[in-house]
């Protein structure tokens, strides 16, 4: 059952009228829509920073929602625009990575049909809102498009986290506005440890004030996984560390 809601997760930031577009587009096909932001500040064509914000975001929101993400760099070219319903939720976005994490067991994806009156350089608002406006109104996936194999479709190279034995390695996926270091481990709740970060053992505590001032600390983060900070600066700046580094963590 729809929940009536598309969020929004974009790169266009506010200054021109791609987001006002896209939202434009939504509300005519169904003006009763409940739209949220998610965020329009991405750097343009990050779709790293895409994905991992979808997959922050995305599990807060109620079953039937529909998040539209339009990170497109490729638009008008090879790629794919995709719906998808995976677990209780439904998911626009072109076929480039944004989905890599969001992706649970068995997701009924298929490929969108983009009619010839679509702008070839803004998929967002004539492929991409029209479907999820549709899939907010209660329709059904098969009717936008051919199925989709979902090994098929485009992940980010990162290797997946890894958990055995006492020594355990995940992957820096995103450094936040606030400098930190967020991996793609996910920790238990009751786990002890130290992270290993450029020669040094980094304690995992609960909090950042669990440390000094300028002290790094490891955290289980809002998202249940490993992330490294300093307590009140960054830690991708003072550990040296970012995008792509391997972190190690050994469990007590």
């Amino acid at each position: 059952m729809s929940a009536g809601i598309v969020t929004l997760l974009t790169d266009f930031g506010l200054r021109d009228g791609y987001v006002g577009a896209v939202k434009g587009a939504l509300l005519s096909r169904n003006p009763r829509l409940r739209l949220v932001d998610v965020s329009h500040d991405l750097e343009p064509g990050d779709v790293t920073a895409a994905a991992w914000a979808l997959r922050q975001s995305a599990p807060a929101f109620p079953p039937g929602c529909v998040h539209l993400v339009v990170v497109d760099p490729g638009v008008g070219g090879e790629r794919r625009g995709l719906a998808c319903r995976s677990g209780s939720q439904l998911f626009v976005a072109p076929d480039n990575g944004v989905l890599h994490w969001i992706l649970g067991d068995a997701p009924i994806v298929r490929s969108l049909a983009v009619a010839d009156s679509a702008s070839p350089v803004f998929h967002g608002r004539d492929v991409f809102a029209p479907a999820a406006a549709a899939l907010a109104a209660g329709a059904a996936l098969e009717p936008l498009g051919p199925g989709v194999e979902p090994d098929s479709l485009v992940r980010l190279p990162f290797a997946p986290a890894e958990r055995g034995g006492d020594t355990w390695r995940g992957t820096v996926v995103h450094v936040d506005r606030f400098g930190n270091a967020i991996t793609d481990l996910e920790l238990p709740a009751d786990v002890r440890g130290v992270a290993e970060v450029t020669d040094r053992a980094v304690p995992l505590r609960r909090t950042y004030s669990d440390v000094a001032d300028g002290e790094p600390v490891a955290l289980r983060g809002s998202s249940d996984t490993l992330e490294l900070s300093c307590n009140g600066s960054s830690a991708a700046r003072s550990l040296g560390i970012g995008l792509g580094d391997v972190i190690v963590f050994r469990v007590d």
